[in-house]
């Protein structure tokens, strides 16, 4: 989940349940708690380790066992600032129970998504992936953020049209920004649907008006309705999870494939988009498909290229054998380029089988024919296209 919606997402936590006896301070802590866990991208920056974002990103700080101790801290560092300044703030069981809420929020929110979380390390390394959604996902962004903007508009009486038209032209504006954005990543949908969320938005933020009810909502009742929100969006995906990974099953079943692994992945737009991903014994399933089309979804294969003195020499590096633990639908992929022999390690979890680039994780190791190592890490996109060039059929494991 980014680092945005999980602050949305504590500031509407902070707002509904801390805010009316706590104050400005409990929303700030609860916002900070939500977005605390990602201060690891700072050690990832400044690591010059290619596998950094694997093993830094999602580790201690987004670990249950971490929480108690960051809560601790937080809330002493809090106190101890607030005291200079002269700003009244909770106890600090109270403020540590505040910023443990929100550092819960964010580990619970990233475990939803595919590329997971070690929420249980030190104990166990593995990371957790109910594949509930998708690492940005504009629809639950909205979800925990309209009743937040909503308690804002209906605040004050004097002001409340004004800010009504501002909000709905800057959210029809952003549901424009997001059908466009969609488009460019290889995931369209219907600009009529824009439509419909800018219709939506305006009887949201101007139907309240309506003899004056929304004046009487209270900003944690709007943001408590939001929760409740949030939870049904959750439960949502769960429900279409448990559809799309049933027909992945019926797949693998009918067509009896060697299930090595297997999942149901979330992808953009909505909750009812979603990837089947199955790693075999030889390769990788892929599909993609909507659950309002009844039809079968469509896989396709890509075959691991055949095992050779090379590639059994790269998955014995300590690097690949990092990234193999790291990925969930690997492919391998070998080739020859003059006198390198190049094999490329590809993540295949993030579904997007329009794409003509590497997947977003590709790690390439190249050797010279002696089998030294020469160069690896991870494959940028106009290195892969060029190598691609040159790969014949048989190499490059493709089914017609």
């Amino acid at each position: 989940m980014d680092p945005i919606t999980h602050g949305i997402a504590g500031a509407l936590l902070g707002k509904g349940y801390f805010a009316k006896r706590e104050g400005r301070v409990a929303i700030f802590a609860a916002t900070l708690g939500a977005v605390f866990p990602d201060v690891d991208v700072f050690r990832e920056a400044l690591s010059r380790d290619p596998l950094a974002i694997i093993k830094y990103h999602r580790g201690i700080t987004h670990s249950f066992f971490g929480l108690p101790f960051f809560g601790i801290f937080l809330a002493w560092l809090t106190r101890s600032i607030a005291r200079r300044f002269k700003i009244e703030t909770p106890s600090l069981a109270f403020l540590t129970l505040i910023y443990g809420v929100g550092i819960a929020s964010h580990i619970i929110l990233d475990g939803m998504t595919s590329f997971g979380t070690r929420m249980w390390t030190p104990l166990s390394q593995q990371r957790v992936s109910w594949d509930l959604l998708f690492i940005i996902d504009f629809s639950f962004t909205s979800v925990v953020l309209l009743p937040q903007v909503v308690a804002w508009i209906y605040r004050d009486r004097t002001k409340n049209r004004v800010r009504a038209m501002m909000m709905w032209a800057l959210f029809s504006l952003g549901a424009l920004g997001a059908w466009w954005i969609a488009g460019a990543a290889g995931f369209p949908f219907h600009l009529w649907i824009a439509g419909l969320a800018s219709a939506l938005m305006a009887a949201l933020f101007f139907l309240p008006a309506r003899n004056a009810w929304g004046f009487r909502v209270t900003r944690a009742s709007w943001c408590q309705a939001g929760t409740y929100a949030m939870v049904a969006y959750l439960l949502a995906c769960g429900a279409a999870h448990h559809a799309a990974m049933s027909r992945v099953k019926e797949f693998a079943a009918t067509n009896h494939i060697a299930v090595d692994r297997i999942a149901a992945l979330p992808l953009p737009p909505s909750f009812l988009d979603w990837g089947g991903a199955i790693r075999s014994t030889d390769g990788v399933y892929q599909a993609r498909f909507d659950l309002r089309n009844p039809a079968p979804p469509v896989f396709h294969f890509t075959a691991d290229s055949p095992s050779d003195p090379f590639v059994t020499r790269a998955l014995q590096l300590p690097e690949v054998q990092l990234f193999w633990q790291f990925s969930r639908f690997p492919v391998i992929r070998a080739s020859i380029d003059a006198n390198e022999h190049i094999i490329d390690f590809g993540e295949n979890r993030f579904v997007n089988t329009r794409r003509k680039e590497p997947q977003p994780f590709t790690y390439r190791v190249v050797f010279d024919n002696a089998g030294n190592v020469v160069e690896e890490g991870w494959q940028s996109d106009g290195m892969f296209l060029r190598h691609m060039q040159k790969l014949s059929p048989q190499h490059t494991g493709e089914t017609p």
